[in-house]
């Protein structure tokens, strides 16, 4: 069966949708109303699997911090990491350091204006390279994010999970069917935000808002009644548990966090030690010099998209010997005030844990 079994005739689409957003469009969000391709792509980097509301505290942080590319290139990866913590999806911040520094060595400090060069930098596929590219240089490039693929799926019936790969890969073809012919940059801007706004605004995943809709009357999943059917679902697959044991070594008000590894999970964040069970815990409890056993912490529960992590925090003082602090403390390593944690990168479950341990402390 195709996955585009019925295609309403909607010659107009971009028309009506760019008429749509002038009037009942966002307007006022803090990298819009700007051609700065560097905010813009902050921006779009942060908005992936990410809500506004979410967004708007980090994107501001950063551009006090790092106001420009360069000033981004140049910052220390730790101070990166540190400002995007809580924000989730660590490789973006990665790739996010990687991409300033490219623009700056590959490009003198200047965004490419096309999409194809834009998609060569890290952390910038398809759909980001046109969302840049047309709201900094007016391009008429299509995007396909998870808003957009959800307009698509309910107004054109497009059947099928959008992340699977033939699905996708019709939803670029009918998105390139409809961008605006000679339109005006000010038109394409307004018709790339349309999409991301129509989506995050009225066609949302929950209760869609259909009656405010400008393609209410055309949209097939209002007419057939099923907008919990369109787009179709991710195929259920069992979800993994993991579990791990994690180590609060603790010296008064600080406690020892590690540096973990630069890819994989909260890859170059820094967090607690941690170990397979709790005999591999109490071993390295006693390795990094506690005398005492270890005690345990109420159990928390992470949930990534692939798998839930089950952390067993335990929490044992050090044992108080003279340069004991000097010999944990090296790249890798560093103790920490709980009052200080802000000034480094830490997951939030672990961050939650700390926040808990310091306020029992107050």
């Amino acid at each position: 069966m195709s996955v585009l079994p019925t295609i309403p005739a909607l010659t107009d689409f971009s028309v009506r949708l760019i008429a749509w957003q002038r009037q009942h469009g966002r307007h006022d969000l803090p990298w819009q109303n700007t051609r700065d391709a560097y905010r813009i792509w902050l921006s779009e980097i942060m908005l992936q699997q990410t809500q506004v509301s979410t967004v708007i505290p980090y994107y501001t942080r950063f551009l006090a911090r790092f106001p420009d590319v360069a000033s981004l290139a140049a910052a220390p990866a730790d101070d990166v990491m540190a400002l995007w913590a809580g924000l989730g999806y660590y490789s973006r911040a990665r790739n996010l350091h990687r991409c300033a520094q490219g623009v700056v060595e590959q490009h003198g400090g200047v965004f490419p204006a096309s999409v194809e060069a834009l998609a060569e930098l890290p952390g910038i596929g398809r759909s980001t390279a046109a969302a840049i590219a047309s709201f900094a240089f007016g391009a008429r490039a299509t995007i396909l994010d998870g808003n957009v693929k959800r307009v698509l799926a309910r107004v054109f019936g497009v059947e099928g999970f959008p992340g699977e790969k033939r699905v996708e890969n019709a939803m670029w073809v009918l998105a390139e069917s409809l961008l605006p012919s000679n339109a005006t940059n000010e038109a394409v801007v307004a018709y790339t935000q349309g999409l991301m706004d129509l989506g995050a605004t009225l066609c949302v995943r929950g209760r869609p808002d259909c009656a405010r809709c400008p393609f209410a009357a055309d949209c097939v999943a209002n007419v057939t009644g099923r907008q919990r059917e369109l787009p179709a679902a991710r195929p259920k697959k069992a979800v993994p548990t993991r579990r791990t044991w994690m180590l609060v070594l603790r010296d008064g008000n600080s406690v020892m966090l590690e540096k973990r590894p630069p890819s994989g999970i909260w890859g170059g964040l820094w967090s607690l030690p941690e170990a397979a069970d709790e005999a591999a815990l109490a071993q390295r409890a006693r390795a990094l010099g506690a005398s005492a056993a270890v005690s345990p912490l109420a159990p928390l529960t992470h949930t990534f998209t692939h798998f839930r992590l089950d952390i067993e925090p335990r929490i044992v003082e050090l044992n108080r010997v003279a340069g004991a602090h000097a010999a944990l403390a090296d790249g890798e390593t560093a103790w920490v005030a709980l009052s200080d944690i802000d000034a480094y990168g830490v997951p939030a479950p672990v961050r939650k844990l700390l926040d808990g341990l310091q306020g029992s402390l107050l």
